[in-house]
């Protein structure tokens, strides 16, 4: 089997799923290093309480009796000896308990003697460091403080290893003594330690800590695993939008990234990247068909200029025919920087490259300016223009932007409507929108071109008496619908052929949203 090469070992330890298991390895480690150190501890604890249980029942025997202490006129020392039951087995046992580790000393640190064995009461301490007489002094006088009648003294409990490393747990504290001398009786304390061996409880301990420690290294490989499995798992899906994203091209935009129906992350994952494909899309869309319009439209003006000076070359004669053919030739190129122009604008306003500059307008103040600004077009067209505006209609909109909207449906209602026509322009304020109508008596729109005239350079076929430039660009009314959709309005458009058009436009009102465009026709 072929070794993986340091170039394959450096691009896995890159990959997100070694980064994810590597993550997961690390905390799960920490995890169980963590819960292992709490383990030990809760167990070091019982095991510790365990002995300073037995500890307090050998106090409370040593209390209770079994040892005595008192003062010696002979010798004028004090003297110690036990007082048990030899035929009790349980006492037995627990004295001989008791005595393998046991110090007794006076208050100022004096190890008692015991008078008949002539043995120092120092016993088990011959490895284990005893305390000086200064920390003894100390702690007695700490206990002579802390002492409450009715009340158990004050303990020192301490874990204190021999020579030989064995380790011990010791419980000291006082035990008061009725001492009788001459002439006098009183009541004094005596320093008395008592210990055990713990090293039984620091086995088990360590056996404890030690098998732990042991399944720590499987249980880490065995969740490293799955942790590499659950992020190959995990990853699948962000794979797929990879494998995804290389397929797609220009010609196969159309390609969407099925759902897992999971409510996920991922989901919102996928969601979000087909929704990129789909305003990419739209762009290509916007691209295709920019190209299309200039290629359609820029071809009859182009084809045009160049007839016209072919002609002039070829058989103009005098100055008056070269000027003549020029002049055309300008008029041709005019018209076409115009849909050069035009397309552009378009172009930028539906890609989002025109940002609104919008403020708080009054429809019913631009309604009457523009009214006023088209009267003298109407008249020459022989064509009535009237105005309705009521009361204050409130918009949050682009004034540019909205004057245009408004002088394209007003320039292209005078146009279409033949002499001694009417063209009325109303504007008012309704319950979360306001309303504007422009409506014509002209020569209106036939149905079945009414779904079409929003579309860009369409133009709807006229009787034949119109002269060619009457058409215009077919770009208006593609402006009128993009300015609608950026105000997050509405319009709706509602024609009969010989009997005029009405559009009805609903903006927002200001402080009220709307989410969506419609593009709505009626046909009486």
């Amino acid at each position: 089997m072929k070794l993986p090469g340091r170039r394959e070992l450096r691009r896995l330890s890159r990959g997100l799923r070694f980064r994810l298991t590597a993550s997961y390895a690390l905390f799960f480690a920490i995890l169980l290093i963590a819960i292992a150190g709490l383990f030990r501890e809760r167990l070091a604890s019982a095991l510790q309480n365990q002995v300073d249980d037995t500890l307090n029942d050998e106090w409370a025997a040593v209390k209770g009796g079994f040892l005595r202490i008192d003062w010696d006129n002979d010798t004028q020392k004090y003297w110690a000896d036990w007082y048990n039951d030899p035929d009790d087995p349980d006492e037995q046992t627990l004295a001989l308990d008791i005595q393998k580790v046991f110090m007794i000393t006076d208050r100022y640190g004096h190890v008692i003697q015991d008078f008949k064995t002539k043995e120092d009461q120092i016993r088990g301490f011959d490895e284990l460091p005893a305390d000086s007489p200064a920390i003894i002094q100390a702690r007695v006088s700490d206990a002579l403080a802390a002492f409450k009648p009715g009340q158990p003294g004050k303990a020192f409990r301490v874990t204190r290893r021999s020579t030989k490393g064995e380790p011990f747990r010791l419980r000291a504290g006082v035990i008061y003594a009725q001492i009788e001398r001459p002439g006098a009786t009183a009541h004094e304390p005596f320093y008395v330690v008592l210990g055990t061996s713990y090293s039984n409880y620091a086995k088990i301990l360590r056996d404890n800590s030690l098998v732990y420690l042991s399944v720590i290294p499987s249980a880490l490989l065995l969740g490293s695993l799955l942790g590499w499995f659950m992020a190959g798992r995990a990853l699948n899906p962000v794979r797929e939008v990879a494998q995804t994203a290389q397929r797609i091209s220009g010609s196969n935009l159309s390609l969407r990234i099925p759902s897992r129906q999971a409510g996920d992350e991922l989901d919102y994952l996928i969601l979000t990247f087909n929704r990129m494909i789909e305003r990419l899309e739209a762009s290509f869309q916007q691209m295709k068909q920019f190209s299309t319009d200039v290629s359609h439209e820029l071809r009859t003006p182009i084809t045009a200029i160049r007839g016209q000076l072919e002609v002039a070359l070829f058989t103009a004669k005098t100055t008056e025919q070269y000027r003549e053919a020029m002049f055309n030739a300008l008029t041709d190129i005019d018209r076409l920087s115009q849909i050069v122009r035009a397309l552009l604008l378009l172009s930028q306003a539906e890609s989002g490259q025109v940002v609104l500059q919008k403020s708080r307008l009054d429809l019913r103040e631009l309604v009457k300016d523009l009214a006023e600004q088209y009267q003298i077009p109407a008249e020459a067209a022989g064509v009535r223009l009237s105005a309705e505006a009521i009361s204050p209609s409130y918009v949050e909109g682009d004034r540019v932007q909205v004057e245009r909207m408004i002088t394209n449906l007003l320039s292209n209602a005078i146009k279409f409507t033949p002499e001694g026509g009417q063209v009325r322009i109303s504007a008012r304020a309704c319950e979360g929108y306001a309303e504007l109508v422009v409506e014509d008596t002209g020569r209106g729109i036939p149905s079945e071109h009414v779904p079409h005239i929003f579309d860009r350079f369409y133009r709807v076929p006229g009787s034949g008496t119109a002269p060619a430039p009457e058409q215009g660009l077919g770009l208006g009314l593609s402006f009128v619908a993009w300015i609608v959709k950026a105000h997050k309005g509405t319009i709706e458009v509602d024609s009969t052929a010989g009997r005029g058009t009405r559009f009805t436009i609903k903006l927002p009102a200001a402080g009220v949203g709307s989410d969506t465009l419609e593009l709505t026709s009626q046909s009486v």
